[in-house]
């Protein structure tokens, strides 16, 4: 399948001069003090939650657009000089019989009732910090500040929850200690948002309200009024872990290093301080890529490496303050953003390989370290009070060496991994009520080269600079993003080659417009790129032109996940959108468009043309499909760094059909087929089942299927004087058929809100 994204959610979006955040006059809600202590218990027996302002008068985002919310709700809100309280009553018509929840892990899909409060504190109509609890007391929570979204982000708040004859009820004790909000003494001002599903009626309600064709988000924001923080709280946090892992797989019985059975650990430690209130210090020792979870696996057999995305939570927490923008479409394939930072690059695995060519007696055997260690890092994040926001992160990995076996069976060790350091900073600015914003990044990396085989191979240091702004204007209808970079590189002749002649550049294509450019020994090579969006973002009919281009010599490798240079690319959608129930569907989408790339050669890479459709049923099941066509174009990746060839038109189609998720039963199936001229055909074909039997437990099945053909596969180059056409080259294609079968099993047990048993495994043929 080719890489996809579709973004069907509503963005929000700016202008230079000041507009009218909100079409209509935000609902708003005051905060009082305490003047009693709250025992919380979810019953909302205390004074303060039947004398202080309500936040009521719900309206409908689905199934009903707009009405006003079948069931009520009421909210309040009090704080004292530690914490904010939130007090909810979720009415229900049928009392508790009504209620529909479930106990799962934090963080999981809720799928039941929920009641969620939204809080900007900043009240720069960009950031977020969400917290949701359902009926059973489970928490979800994230968090948005800075324009991201971390899910991993875990705080450290209560609550406590109560289903009475009435419905249920929430009592949420959020400390300060554990937000980012202005260093001020004198009265705040927080955006507030507030959500509440009824999972029985699907009915999902929200305070501050904007439809389905609108554009929403912070800027939509009603107010929540009162709040007076004297003294800031002070935060400081040690989360140490331990990970121990044991391996079974085959292998070499004659490798002296290998251990059939191999059981190994690693301990280390996060830490956070809180400067101010609005500034956070993180510091990590040692983190670890299966921290959290394992990186599924994968058989790659392309020329370009696999990204995985990040889940160590140092890394994951506040990431984004560290974003130049990203790129966004309704509908688009085979692009990448403009990405300055990804931090899978800090503790990569080792580069360089210990199997040397040179060297007296040559290795035999080898214990390749998995990974760099990290011996530590530290960012700073949060917002001034003149409304930048700033991140800055610093990290050091060590010297990596490998065990070797020579072929004389002697032992040593071959650095595999230079020390490294890298470093990143980015800066922001809102103007126009959070309409604009304005970005900068530095980022950089420094390796200390002394051994004289490794500079020869990696690059001494790189630099990327990025520039960017993101405007919405006429009351959030319509987006401007705009993104520009530079990078450089340094380092010894052999190094830069190695990056030239690379999968992402391949500088020593024979048929290169400057062909002698690439026998140019250099020692620095720096190019650019950007990105550019202009949206129609609300109403019933969408629309969206952008482009991307990256130079020949752009390369920001070292510390950002990039596939290749050398190319502009544009594109043009066009997304009706029908949000109104019908006695057919509940909501409909469509979306038409095409795209279509060249190198600076001057020659057609890519050109598609595309269509999209999606519907929610009556019955709230969802089917989304796409066809992709791609008529015949050239391909500069294919023969390796060899000529451009011609790639025959093929098309793809792509099948997704999902269940009412309420159910105890949950369906899931993903379908695609795909051919080309030549007759080379696939398909793959995947079913998830999600089994319910009881309110804590949940069994998912997943067994998939994939089975791709192509008949150029490539297998290597050699030298031939006869073949003229291929400046004296004969490529060697093969015809590879590849099935791929796998089983994504998980089981969930949980026990309290707080205990959880989780068992995954994932077969794979």
């Amino acid at each position: 399948m080719p890489r996809l994204t579709v973004l069907l959610a509503v963005l929000w979006a700016p202008s230079l001069i000041a507009q009218n955040i909100h079409p209509t006059p935000p609902p708003e809600v005051t905060a009082v003090q305490l003047r009693e202590e709250i025992h919380l218990d979810g019953k909302l027996d205390e004074a303060v939650w039947h004398t202080a302002p309500i936040a009521t008068g719900f309206r409908q985002n689905q199934p009903h657009e707009g009405q006003p919310a079948t069931q009520r709700t009421e909210v309040r809100f009090a704080f004292d000089d530690a914490a904010i309280y939130v007090g909810a009553r979720m009415f229900d018509d049928s009392g508790s019989r009504g209620v529909r929840t479930r106990l799962v892990r934090r963080d999981a899909d809720l799928a039941s009732d929920y009641f969620e409060v939204i809080f900007d504190t900043y009240h720069d109509h960009i950031g977020r910090l969400f917290f949701t609890v359902n009926p059973s007391g489970v928490k979800q929570d994230a968090n948005g500040l800075g324009g991201g979204g971390d899910e991993s982000w875990d705080p450290v708040w209560e609550v406590q929850t109560n289903i009475d004859s009435l419905g249920w009820t929430a009592e949420l004790r959020i400390p300060f200690s554990q937000l980012r909000y202005p260093s001020t003494g004198d009265e705040q001002t927080w955006g507030l948002q507030i959500w509440r599903q009824e999972n029985r009626l699907n009915e999902l309600s929200q305070w501050a309200w904007w439809g389905l064709q609108e554009t929403g988000g912070p800027p939509r924001f009603g107010h929540l009024h009162g709040l007076v923080i004297h003294h800031a709280p002070g935060r400081a946090e040690v989360l140490p872990y331990l990970v121990g892992r044991n391996s079974n797989i085959p292998g070499n019985r004659n490798d002296p290093f290998f251990d059939p059975h191999a059981v190994d650990g690693r301990v280390g430690g996060d830490a956070t301080l809180r400067v101010t209130s609005n500034l956070t210090l993180n510091a990590t020792v040692n983190p670890d890529f299966g921290q959290v979870e394992v990186d599924p696996a994968v058989v790659n057999l392309s020329a370009f490496e696999t990204f995985f995305d990040e889940k160590r939570p140092f890394f994951v927490e506040g990431a984004g303050y560290f974003g130049l923008g990203g790129i966004n479409c309704f509908f688009c394939s085979n692009v990448s953003n403009l990405t300055t930072l990804a931090t899978r690059r800090i503790g990569r695995p080792p580069q360089v390989s210990p199997y040397r060519s040179g060297l007296a007696v040559p290795v035999d055997y080898a214990d390749m370290p998995e990974n760099s260690t990290i011996l530590g890092a530290a960012k700073l994040t949060g917002r001034t009070r003149t409304g930048w926001s700033i991140g800055t992160l610093d990290a050091v990995t060590r010297r990596e060496a490998a065990p070797v076996q020579f072929d004389d069976s002697t032992r040593g060790t071959l650095t595999v991994e230079p020390a490294t350091n890298y470093f990143a900073t980015r800066v922001a600015k809102d103007l126009a009520g959070g309409a604009t914003q304005l970005r900068a990044m530095v980022t950089s990396v420094y390796r200390d080269l002394g051994d004289p085989y490794l500079a020869n191979r990696l690059s001494h240091h790189s630099e990327v600079l990025g520039i960017a702004t993101d405007s919405w204007w006429s009351k959030r209808t319509y987006r401007l993003m705009a993104q520009f970079a530079g990078s450089h590189i340094t380092g010894d002749t052999a190094a830069l080659r190695r990056v030239r002649f690379g999968s992402a550049h391949y500088f020593q294509r024979p048929d290169r417009s400057d062909p002698v450019d690439a026998q140019t020994p250099r020692t620095g090579m720096g190019g650019v790129g950007g990105y550019a969006r202009l949206s129609k973002e609300a109403g019933h009919w969408l629309w969206e032109v952008s482009t991307t281009f990256r130079t020949p010599a752009y390369n920001n490798n070292d510390i950002a996940f990039f596939s290749r240079a050398d190319y502009w690319w544009m594109s043009a959608n066009l997304f009706p959108i029908w949000s109104k129930p019908t006695k057919w569907y509940r909501q409909l989408f469509f979306i038409a468009g095409g795209q279509q790339q060249y190198n600076f050669d001057g020659d057609l890479t890519d050109r598609q043309v595309q269509a999209y459709a999606q519907i929610e049923t009556l019955g709230y099941w969802n089917l989304s499909t796409f066809w992709i066509h791609r008529p015949q174009v050239f391909d500069d990746r294919l023969t390796r760094g060899g000529p451009v060839v011609k790639r025959v038109a093929n098309d793809f189609w792509y099948l997704n059909v999902n269940s009412d998720s309420r159910k105890r039963i949950v369906a899931r199936f993903n379908g695609s087929y795909s051919c080309n001229d030549d007759g080379d055909c696939g398909n793959s074909t995947s079913l998830s089942l999600q089994l319910k039997p009881r309110s804590n437990v949940s069994v998912s099945l997943g067994p998939s299927y994939n089975r791709s053909l192509t008949s150029v596969q490539f297998v290597g180059s050699y030298a031939d004087p006869t073949a003229t056409n291929f400046f004296g080259t004969r490529y060697v294609f093969a015809h590879l058929t590849q099935n791929t079968i796998s089983m994504d099993t998980r089981v969930n047990v949980t026990f309290t809100p707080t205990m959880t048993l989780e068992l995954f495994a994932q077969p794979l043929i």
